[in-house]
């Protein structure tokens, strides 16, 4: 019997020359597993919210936590009752005073996610950031794209009361590969209209991840292209990429 390959997952986060410049930590986090289902998950926490890290850290592993062995068929059900609990484990944090659902401003994080079974998947995702599944090659993809509200400074967190009409849902198939990744590395991974992918950055990075021998290398290599003075020059806000080789 053959035993089916498990994707090959590279990841890393760098922080941006904004919070370098204010000597803030990196406020992105990531999470990736694997079980009856390959799950991944990027957030970035509000930098003007003063516990956006662990607001990002409690999404990142809570939606792991529970959909990785989820019943895909129910996944919109799942994904949001998996939202809905990392909401309640922020109501009753330490470091939530009041208790209450409006204490959970101060926790603000960003989430693009993907919930992957066989050949079909789904991205799941409140806020900016971005989400890719391509298939045959560059031109042929689905994309989650980031969303923001009136002003281009303004998106949506998934501890805003408004949390459930901001969650879009964007099923695929038969994806090769899967990106996800903050605001930082969005606005250099598509054309400035985000209809098409910007193939001078992902592709070469794409093609050097799926030969990496070393996974150790290749993180490292991740986060230096991330790190690069000109990409820290088009976008200064915190970086992550998660690639996912499925095939």
């Amino acid at each position: 019997m053959k035993t089916k390959k498990r994707p090959k997952i590279v990841a890393a986060s760098v922080t941006g020359a904004l919070h370098h410049h204010r000597n803030l930590p990196c406020q992105d986090c990531f999470k990736h597993v694997v079980g009856k289902n390959l799950v991944a998950v990027v957030s970035d926490g509000a930098g003007s919210a003063k516990l956006g890290k662990i607001g990002a850290k409690i999404i990142c592993s809570t939606i792991c936590d529970l959909l990785k062995n989820a019943d895909f068929a129910r996944a919109p059900e799942k994904i949001k009752s998996a939202i809905k609990l990392a909401r309640e484990k922020l109501m009753l944090h330490r470091l939530n005073q009041s208790k209450s659902e409006e204490g959970i401003a101060d926790f603000a994080a960003t989430l693009v996610g993907v919930m992957c079974h066989g050949n079909k998947g789904v991205f799941f995702h409140i806020g900016d950031g971005a989400a890719i599944a391509v298939r045959s090659n560059y031109s042929d993809f689905v994309a989650s794209r980031p969303e923001n509200g009136n002003f281009t400074c303004e998106t949506f967190f998934y501890t805003q009361q408004a949390w459930l009409e901001n969650l879009r849902l964007t099923f695929f198939e038969n994806a090769s590969r899967l990106l996800l990744m903050s605001d930082g590395v969005a606005s250099f991974s598509f054309t400035p209209d985000f209809k098409e992918i910007e193939q001078g950055f992902v592709a070469p990075i794409d093609r050097f991840l799926a030969e990496a021998q070393s996974k150790t290398k290749a993180v490292k290599a991740l986060a230096n292209t991330l790190n690069t003075p000109r990409a820290q020059r088009i976008n200064p806000d915190d970086k992550t990429l998660v690639w996912i080789k499925v095939d």
